[in-house]
């Protein structure tokens, strides 16, 4: 079996990720950290000393290997597992059991995105998500050891027990964010890049948080009615290029930013497809990529399958973003997921 340190020797004997390059100002500041239990996990991000940052330490994406992000959606609405995790304990459960299968970010959602959806008001988004991010917390990066010890005392870890991971707060209310970050969650996924709410670009930066920007045409209530480009791959990146310079502009560091192409939010099945099959072109912006492809209805399309039959094409298309080099793959299906990752990136190391 491969501990956490031969995996972390096997990383460090050179990465053939596409790694981004760090700041000089930046350099020699990286904190990594082992999720608290000293069994040399490096953890799925780094800490920055900040130098004019109002807080001490700011989030930074790993991008020298790939993160699987787990979803957490706590709605009675979201289009593949709606009303699963409404319950707290459910919900927790769902979450810490990602988190054993390998999960290194859990992304809880208190909002459907899904096509046609209504949005809900922040007190109703708070009641559903900051009581999961309370309860997992304690579980996450930095509090590792809070994981219960193997019950015959072996000192060697299972990628399901002892590694630390951290909480994304999936959400485009500033206040919602604010309390999640306060609660423990360390990343914001923004689904419209911070322009639904004014004031989360401040709350990103004022936490020091890590922020996902994705590509929305429209809003989700009527994102899929017809959506049109001239040119989708140049319009989408025209977008997040403009997008990341709005958060550099006000004090976000590129470091604290990843980009997401946004798949199935305002797309075709024809345009999914395009963006897919140039994903490696968004990583000239300089931010890490992350992709969201699992169970979308451009799957759904092409091979008839209903939301919860779509685990294999979700696995094709989490495979091809690894091989074109996406630093984050969002998914529901997380323990697949995990093993398509590792072998896309096993098989990659060989070369």
């Amino acid at each position: 079996m491969e501990t956490f340190q031969t995996r972390q020797e096997r990383r460090s004997t050179g990465s053939s990720r596409n790694e981004l390059p760090v700041s000089q100002e930046l350099a020699g500041q990286i904190l990594r950290r082992d999720g608290g239990a000293g069994h040399g996990f490096r953890g799925c991000f780094s800490f920055v000393s900040a130098y004019t940052s109002p807080v001490a330490e700011v989030f930074q994406w790993d991008t020298t290997r790939a993160l699987v992000m787990g979803v957490l959606n706590v709605t009675p609405d979201s289009f593949s597992d709606g009303g699963k995790f409404l319950d707290v304990e459910r919900a927790v459960a769902h979450g810490k059991a990602m988190a054993e299968a390998g999960a290194d970010i859990i992304d809880v959602g208190g909002e459907s995105t899904r096509p046609g959806s209504q949005p809900v008001n922040a007190e109703e988004e708070l009641r559903r998500v900051l009581p999961v991010i309370e309860r997992l917390h304690p579980h996450s990066e930095g509090h590792a050891s809070a994981w219960p010890p193997f019950p015959d005392g072996r000192d060697e870890a299972r990628p399901s027990e002892r590694r630390g991971f951290v909480i994304s707060v999936d959400t485009t209310k500033a206040a919602v964010a604010e309390r999640a970050l306060a609660a423990g969650a360390q990343i914001v996924n923004d689904i419209s890049a911070l322009r639904f709410d004014p004031r989360m670009v401040a709350v990103v930066r004022e936490h020091g948080a890590g922020v996902v920007l994705m590509h929305m045409q429209g809003t989700p209530e009527a994102m899929q009615e017809n959506p049109r480009y001239a040119d989708v791959l140049g319009e989408v990146m025209g977008f997040l290029r403009a997008r990341i310079a709005f958060a550099l502009d006000r004090g976000i560091r590129r470091e604290q930013i990843a980009i997401d192409p946004g798949i199935g939010f305002g797309k075709t099945v024809e345009h999914n497809l395009v963006l897919l099959a140039r994903l490696d072109e968004f990583q000239t912006l300089g931010c890490a990529v992350l992709v969201g492809p699992s169970r979308k209805s451009f799957i759904g399309k092409l091979l008839n399958r209903q939301p919860e039959e779509r685990i294999w094409g979700t696995a094709a298309a989490v495979a091809w973003a690894i091989a074109q080099g996406v630093h984050v793959v969002r998914v529901h299906d997380v323990a697949e997921a995990v093993d398509v990752v590792r072998m896309v990136e096993a098989i990659r190391s060989a070369r």
